[in-house]
Order: structure tokens, then C-alpha cells, then sequence
């Protein structure tokens, strides 16, 4: 397996990758990036824990979505970051928020 070394959010991390996966993955950390980017930027969501749980819920989401949207006429829109945000504390109880 090949080692590559991606950034998001401007940290770096070094990946797993299979032979002839490099542009799969490098297509996925670019996603992650934007979407974590996109949060941060927004102003509302500081810690990195987060937002990296945010922007996985997300993209989770996109994908749960994706067989629907293909089939509907209309898209689906995204939750908003502060109705994720409610729905992630609600879901970690007292104890287990981040902020």
C-alpha cells in the first residue's frame, strides 16, 4: 500500500493508499477540505473536532441523499451548521460536547 501525504485545513496527514487509488483519494480529501473549510469559515464552529464531525455528517448526509436526488426532480438542500450543531450536541448528551 502507498503512503500519500495530504493536507486539511492546513494540517497534514499521511494516508494509506492503494495502487491506482491516488486520484480517488486525493478527489475525497478535497471534499473533506472544502467541506471543512466551509464551516470554519462560516464563522459559528471553532474546534477542529467539530467541524470534522460536522463536515462528516455532512458528507454522510450528501451520500444517503445522492439515490434520492438522482430519482427526484428537485435537489435536496443541506441542514444548516447551526441545526447540525443542535442535532450533534442533542445526539453527545451533556457529557460528551465538544464545546
Amino acid at each position: 500500500m502507498k503512503q500519500m501525504e495530504v493536507t486539511i485545513m492546513g494540517q497534514s496527514y499521511l494516508l494509506g493508499c492503494p495502487e491506482g487509488g491516488e486520484a480517488a483519494l486525493t478527489s475525497a480529501v478535497a471534499q473533506v477540505d472544502r467541506e471543512m473549510s466551509a464551516i470554519r469559515d462560516a464563522g459559528k464552529v471553532k474546534a477542529r473536532e467539530r467541524i470534522a464531525v460536522l463536515a462528516a455528517l455532512n458528507l454522510a448526509y450528501q451520500l444517503a441523499e445522492a439515490p434520492r436526488e438522482a430519482s427526484a426532480s428537485t435537489p435536496v438542500s443541506l441542514p444548516e451548521v447551526d441545526t447540525l450543531i443542535k442535532r450533534l450536541d442533542e445526539a453527545l448528551g451533556h457529557d460528551g460536547q465538544l464545546l
